[in-house]
């Protein structure tokens, strides 16, 4: 049975109101009606739409000051606006203040029900994200590692059943590749599942901290030293303890922590009691600890206890496919944390992403993604939230493919003294000029063949004063 929606319908106009009431009406949907913003507002604080179609010139309140309101108290609700007037100053506006899209009078009733239909899609896709991420927070599944990557899904394989021994393994790769999260599925999906998960950085403490967290002290042990307190191989026990760049840790500390993966016992600093542990040890770094222990800078017997198993997670720029996936996950959660109701990502957005070479990995990712979340304003994200540094790179090398293009079909030409910034401007220009054209100026369709959506059109539409 098809699921029936609150669409309220905002307008001053009589028939066109009661005109989308009985078209609606028939879809088996409820629509409510406003004349004006002021009494659209009433409406929308007492019986919550799923939906609104808003007007944008009303008298007392006109439908982009009843937007913003709208967002500030309800932002998951889609609002889709309509004018007479299609000026691209109003349509990039009406999106910038948060509306989910726009249409111009007069339209096409069957592709506004197309457009109605999606915004209601998107916005349960989002519930059910939402709901998924709850009902994953106590737990941790495999399908947290999120992936196309065939090597990607190879290597979970491999983690699923390394998470089953007592092995000792060995977590080695670039920053941001997600070697804490390979930890976290090995432990939450073994038999330690309900003991602790302890991580230390090895390398952001000086060598006595280090030692005292590790292994605990007595009271005493050393000046400060007030009370007993237990180390990490002490909190751990029947757990895991994650020990990040392992690289880093002094050559006393790689003795004492040789003696605990063979013996499987310690002394606190300052004490004399044998304590025994009983842990699982991963050890992850970003350094090649086989060129180290050439080099003299890390023990033998200690790297050859450490990578009893080795796991290498993949940099993200040798897996592109995951980009797409990994980007509209981030889009989700941070879009909760921040209390915004972001629901895609431009066209344009995706390709600048998949574009950048992201040397930082998924960790770089995450954060260009957060930063364009908290910068955003609407329901999509588009290329100009992105940070700076990342859009410099994707324009550098798209400007090396418009020059192969323009060596077979030269449409724009340099001027004497123009930039590269300026001269990719105007050729940009000149490319959707020639694509309106040849589309007698219809929009939709010269988005769809520019590649692009026709948001990012109005976008561009409006930094080059097209009409």
């Amino acid at each position: 049975m098809k699921k029936s929606y609150r669409i309220l319908i905002v307008d001053d106009e009589e028939n066109v109101r009661r005109m989308l009431t009985a078209a609606f009406t028939l879809d088996g949907h409820q629509p409510i009606c406003a004349a004006d913003g002021q009494q659209a507002l009433e409406v929308f604080g007492q019986q919550k739409p799923d939906i609104v179609l808003m007007d944008i010139r009303m008298p007392r309140l006109g439908g982009m000051e009843a937007l913003q309101v709208m967002r500030k108290t309800h932002q998951e609700i889609p609002v889709i606006l309509m004018t007479a007037y299609a000026a691209v100053e109003t349509a990039v506006e009406a999106l910038r203040f948060g509306a989910f899209d726009y249409v111009i009078k007069p339209f096409d009733l069957d592709e506004l029900k197309l457009l109605i239909n999606r915004a209601l899609q998107l916005r349960s896709m989002k519930q059910e994200i939402n709901l998924l991420h709850r009902e994953l927070s106590d737990s941790y599944q495999w399908d947290r590692i999120l992936t196309n990557s065939t090597k990607m899904m190879e290597l979970c394989r491999d983690t699923a059943k390394i998470a089953q021994s007592n092995a000792s393994v060995l977590i080695t790769g670039e920053s941001g590749t997600g070697k804490e999260l390979i930890a976290k599925a090995i432990h939450y999906n073994s038999a330690r599942a309900k003991g602790p998960f302890i991580k230390i950085n090895c390398g952001a403490l000086p060598e006595s901290l280090l030692e005292s967290e590790l292994f605990g002290h007595e009271k005493g042990a050393f000046t400060g030293a007030q009370m007993q307190r237990q180390g990490l191989f002490e909190r751990a026990n029947q757990g895991t303890l994650l020990l990040d760049e392992v690289g880093e840790m002094p050559h006393n500390l790689q003795v004492k922590l040789l003696r605990v993966l063979q013996e499987r016992e310690f002394e606190r600093l300052g004490g004399s009691q044998t304590i025994k542990t009983d842990i699982r040890l991963i050890a992850a770094t970003n350094r090649n600890l086989a060129a180290m222990v050439e080099q003299g800078e890390f023990r033998q017997d200690l790297f050859y206890r450490l990578n009893v198993i080795h796991l290498s997670p993949i940099p993200l720029r040798e897996r592109p496919e995951d980009i797409s996936l990994l980007a509209q996950h981030f889009l989700q959660k941070f879009s909760a944390e921040n209390g915004k109701e972001m629901i895609e990502l431009d066209a344009s957005t995706l390709a600048a992403l998949e574009s950048y070479s992201w040397p930082g990995n998924v960790r770089e990712l995450a954060n260009a993604i957060e930063r364009a979340v908290i910068m955003s304003t609407g329901f999509v994200m588009f290329p100009d939230d992105l940070p700076e540094h990342l859009l410099q790179r994707h324009s550098t090398e798209n400007s090396t493919e418009n020059s192969t293009q323009r060596n077979s079909d030269p449409i724009h030409t340099p001027e004497q003294g123009q930039s590269l910034k300026e001269s990719m401007k105007a050729y940009e220009r000149e490319l959707i000029c020639v694509a309106l054209a040849n589309n007698q100026g219809n929009r939709v369709q010269t988005a769809r063949v520019l590649g692009i959506s026709r948001r990012a059109l109005m976008y561009k539409l409006q930094e080059y004063n097209i009409e």
